[in-house]
């Protein structure tokens, strides 16, 4: 069982900084997905790859995944860009 530890980023549909810093735990899925022969769904029968968990600080998730035997890795973010730009800019 393996699992990447990530930092979630602001998606362009959100203004607001909630929840932006966490570093989430994800389990690696163990099988593949299968269409379901009755409605065509695709699914499977591994629950971990619902498990889901937030931490405050990447220390906080390695120390979690240490602790409960997980193997993980990291996966760095992209890098923030500030975009400088001041009103005036709209009329030149």
């Amino acid at each position: 069982m393996s699992a990447r530890i990530y930092q979630r980023m602001k998606n362009a549909m959100q203004s607001g900084r909630h929840r932006v810093g966490l570093w989430t735990l994800e389990f690696e899925p163990s099988e593949a997905q299968r269409a379901d022969p009755l409605t065509g769904w695709a699914g499977s029968s591994d629950t971990n790859r619902q498990v889901r968990l937030t931490f405050p600080t990447l220390e906080a998730a390695k120390a979690y995944a240490d602790k409960q035997g997980i193997a993980y890795h990291v996966v760095p973010g992209p890098e923030k860009k500030l975009k400088l730009q001041a009103y005036a800019d709209n009329f030149r």
